[in-house]
């Protein structure tokens, strides 16, 4: 399926792994030029090296939950030409205690989850939005509209990013701009593969058995009961950027685990 992404310009931010990197490697595939990011030079360099074969690419390292930071990249990207497609990608996650976490906590998650977001876009937007054309694309996640007991500052970082998107796309009227979230259930990427490590060595118990057994004990609706793959959200995510008649809208690729007809 030709997705007609050749030649496009497009900024994957938390490029350097996970489902970013997985992202960057699925437009390189489809004939885009992606310009990589990471919070260290080094990681931005090793993606650099590891994705080049593919196709053009770029890079530059920034800490995004500062105003510094996100200038620096934008500055960065905007040397390279037009932002075609900006891929909001950048995000942390942890399981903690809803009563433990505190203010800092919380400003913490909205700072590098939600304001990131903010950041870039309210550069590159407007820039889509005078040239007519351009896509965003958020990474929210289930967790934003089946929020988390264990993870609810998370939750609800997710839960604005949906907001974000809607209120954003209302801004499109008119253009060829679009501005989508897409919505992924839990996924295997090395955060999550270190998180279950951590978690096997707290409770002295094999990691295997840990993993074999968490849909079943904690997202029993998970309709594929397996770990969605890094690689099949980035298809969406291209998917998602390359439809012209999608905006405003939230994909979900959670394997199932929202019972919800939409």
């Amino acid at each position: 399926m030709d997705m007609k992404l050749s030649g496009k310009r497009v900024l994957v931010t938390g490029s350097a792994s996970g489902i970013g990197r997985a992202t960057a490697e699925t437009f390189l595939a489809e004939g885009a030029e992606v310009i990589l990011h990471g919070l260290t030079e080094a990681e931005v360099a090793a993606v650099c090296e590891r994705l080049s074969p593919l196709g053009p690419v770029s890079g530059q390292h920034a800490d995004l939950g500062t105003a510094e930071g996100a200038d620096a990249l934008i500055a960065f990207a905007s040397g390279r030409g037009p932002v075609d497609i900006l891929v909001n990608n950048v995000g942390i996650f942890s399981v903690k205690d809803f009563a433990a976490l505190t203010d800092e906590d919380w400003f913490h998650y909205f700072n590098v989850n939600v304001m990131t977001a903010v950041r870039m876009s309210r550069a590159l937007l407007p820039e889509m939005l005078a040239r007519g054309t351009g896509a965003v694309v958020n990474l929210a996640s289930e967790a934003g509209v089946k929020p988390l007991p264990q993870m609810i500052h998370y939750s609800v970082t997710k839960t604005a990013m949906i907001g974000l998107t809607r209120g954003m796309a209302e801004l499109t009227k008119g253009t060829a701009v679009t501005v989508n979230a897409v919505l992924p259930g839990p996924t295997w990427t090395e955060g999550v593969a270190a998180y279950f490590e951590g978690l096997a060595a707290a409770k002295e118990q094999p990691v295997d058995g840990i993993i074999d057994n968490y849909f079943r004990n904690d997202e029993p609706t998970s309709l594929i009961q397996r770990f969605v793959k890094a690689e099949e959200v980035a298809r969406m995510i291209a998917f998602v950027a390359s439809s012209p008649a999608s905006n405003g809208a939230a994909y979900r690729i959670e394997g199932g685990i929202i019972r919800s007809i939409l």
